[in-house]
Order: structure tokens, then C-alpha cells, then sequence
């Protein structure tokens, strides 16, 4: 962490296309370097042009930083907001450029992902660096680059935990005998290989798929359920690589044929209603169990959630005054860094480069 005084604060996300001519590009960008075929690419095109060739990320994160700057200034925190993407524009080197031509020389950097792991966390370290040294060499002055520091993840956050929890009893709401019905949550799946880095090697790994069991853990608690499932989804990768299991198109199905009738869905593992929740949750999944004679209610994301925007306020009330951090949870934590450092040596290894995901 600086020594400067933080004046200001980033959102770093994914990113996405935001119009049809857009959407390759996006993807090519996405799978630069990872021996993508074309036709898996034609594959994810199409999931965007289900929705006019447009993402929703990018608007879902716009609403998220209004929001955040509302609450920031009902905080008495004077800070900035700025908006950074890994793969389009937006791109966190144009931004990270933007914040030292403003004069920003001390920012948080609040990244959209509550979890460790190679994609869910070291990689936006990764990012951090690389927009610095850009913004650097655009500049001719590293001194001019602002200080970067990642905020830590928050899987097990009160007021992640509680935004979940509501979105779960709406779902249930919606459906008659809702409260009655399989509760499942579900999150983005990784290689095996990836979750077995993830963390630091003294840890032993696995720790993105343990934070996700904990956070389905915690929110099933506050939501009075003990019996419950956590699931994966949105695999990409060839089938002779291994990655986390259950995918939740097979356990829905298994669930059918065990007599479930009633499902709710919880996307535990996304942070907003991006493509991977509006498709392969919403169309895919939602048309699958209609034919499976399973009705199946979705749980709403946690991140236009007001708690869910209170909780970045105490994340960066944590560095900026000291705050004490508020957890619910037993499982491991981390994810601060400054400038792309990591929150500890050799953590979270990169996998081998699989195929894309949609955001």
C-alpha cells in the first residue's frame, strides 16, 4: 500500500462487447495466445447476438459505480470513481492513463470478482501491472503512474452474504411451495489443474472452489437451509481436460429423475446478470429443465444490491481508515496487492490456456 493518501478509486472488470460489430473482436481479444479454434469463437458469437450482439456487463457496472459514487459521498469520502476493463473498452490501460493525466497518484482498485484464483484474482494483478506500465511508457514517467492497490476478496463479507441471501428468498417467493425447493448454487468452473494452484502453495490449493463452498455455505445458513447444492457451470474447455464438477445441466437433469420439481438457482459465483448468467442460466438451463418438467426460479445477482454497495464502501473504508474487516466465514482469504504484486509468493499459478468464457 502507498504512503500517499488515497484519492481515488477503480472498478476493474472483464469487459464486453457493447454492439454487434464489437463481438469478435471482444472474443479474439479474450483468446489472444490460447489456440482457440474459429469455430468455438462462432460457438460464443452467438450467445452474444442472442442479445443483439451486446454484453451486459459493461451497463451492469456503469449502474454499480453511480451507485458507489452515492455512496461515497453519503460516506464523506471524496474520491473519484474510475472504470477499467481487462479485455474492451474501457480498457484499464486507457483508464489507468486517464487517472495519472487527472493527477490520481493513490488508488483502490476494486475488482469484480469476490474470489481467490488464477482468473478470479491473480489475474487482475496482473492487469493492475500491465495498465501501470502502459500508462507509464504513454507517459515517458513512472513516477507520474498512480499506486494501485487491489482490495481483498469478500466472498464471506456480511453484506455479500446477505444480498445473496434476499435475492434467494425472492426466487423462492415467486414460486409456489418456493420454500420447498432445491436450493442450488452455482458458479463458474475452472480446470482441476487451475484449483489445485489456487492460493498459496503452503495452503495446498483449492482455494477458489473452498471460498465458493463457504459462501453457499454461509448464504444457505441465512436463508435457514441445511440441505442444499453447489454446482458449476459454463465449462469451455476440451473434454480430456479435467474441470470442477457437477456442471449444473447434469445435475438439474439428475435432480429430474430423482422427482425434483422445484429448483431455485443462485448465482453465487457472478457478481452481476452478465451472459453467462442471462444465457447460460436464464435460456440454456431455464429451457432444459421446462423439458425436464422441472420449474426453476433465478435467484438475482448481488451487484446493484445497496448492501452489496455498502460492503465496497467498508472494503475501502478498510484502507482508508483502518476499519476493522468484517467476515462471516472460516475460509481463507487474501487478494491485497499493490501495483500487481501478489498477497503472497508464488500464488495462484496460471493453468494451462483453455478456451473462452463469455462475461
Amino acid at each position: 500500500m502507498s504512503t500517499n493518501p488515497v484519492d481515488a478509486v477503480l472498478v476493474l472488470s472483464f469487459g464486453g462487447p457493447e454492439a454487434p460489430d464489437e463481438v469478435r473482436p471482444f472474443l479474439e481479444n479474450v483468446t489472444r495466445g490460447r489456440n482457440v479454434p474459429p469455430e468455438r469463437l462462432d460457438e460464443v458469437e452467438e450467445h452474444y447476438h442472442h442479445f443483439g450482439g451486446t454484453s451486459p456487463i459493461n451497463g451492469l457496472n456503469r449502474e454499480m459505480i453511480a451507485a458507489l459514487r452515492r455512496e461515497l459521498d453519503a460516506a464523506g469520502y471524496a474520491l473519484p470513481v474510475y472504470f477499467g476493463n481487462r479485455n474492451w473498452h474501457p480498457f484499464a490501460e486507457d483508464t489507468v492513463t486517464e487517472m495519472a493525466r487527472d493527477g490520481v497518484r493513490n488508488a483502490l482498485v476494486f475488482a469484480t470478482s469476490a474470489y481467490g484464483g488464477y482468473s478470479a484474482c491473480r489475474q487482475y494483478h496482473e492487469d493492475i501491472a500491465r495498465a501501470r506500465a502502459a500508462a507509464a511508457e504513454r507517459l515517458g514517467d513512472e513516477a507520474l503512474v498512480p499506486d494501485l492497490t487491489k482490495l481483498r476478496h469478500f466472498y464471506d463479507h456480511p453484506l455479500f452474504v446477505e444480498s445473496v441471501a434476499d435475492g434467494v428468498r425472492t426466487a423462492r417467493e415467486t414460486m409456489d411451495g418456493g420454500h420447498d425447493a432445491r436450493l442450488v448454487f452455482t458458479a463458474h468452473s475452472i480446470p482441476v489443474s487451475a484449483d489445485e494452484t489456487a492460493g498459496p502453495p503452503e495452503e495446498g490449493g483449492h482455494r477458489y472452489s473452498r471460498q465458493v463452498g463457504e459462501a453457499s455455505r454461509l448464504v444457505a445458513a441465512e436463508v435457514g437451509v441445511t440441505d442444499y447444492d453447489q454446482v458449476w457451470q459454463s465449462r469451455s474447455g476440451p473434454p480430456r481436460i479435467p474441470w470442477l464438477d457437477p456442471q449444473i445441466e447434469a445435475h438439474v437433469e439428475a435432480l429430474a429423475g430423482k422427482g425434483v420439481t422445484d429448483v431455485v438457482v443462485s448465482p453465487i459465483g457472478f457478481l452481476s446478470d452478465h451472459v453467462e448468467v442471462a444465457f447460460d442460466l436464464d435460456t440454456e438451463l431455464a429451457e432444459q429443465a421446462g423439458e425436464l418438467g422441472v420449474r426453476m426460479a433465478r435467484a438475482a445477482s448481488a451487484g446493484t444490491d445497496p448492501r452489496f454497495i455498502r460492503m465496497i464502501v467498508e472494503l475501502i473504508a478498510e484502507q482508508v481508515s483502518g476499519a476493522e474487516p468484517r467476515t462471516c466465514g472460516s475460509g481463507p482469504r487474501g487478494g491485497v496487492g499493490c501495483n500487481g504484486t501478489l498477497c503472497a509468493p508464488g500464488c495462484c499459478e496460471p493453468p494451462a490456456r483453455g478456451r473462452p468464457a463469455s462475461s
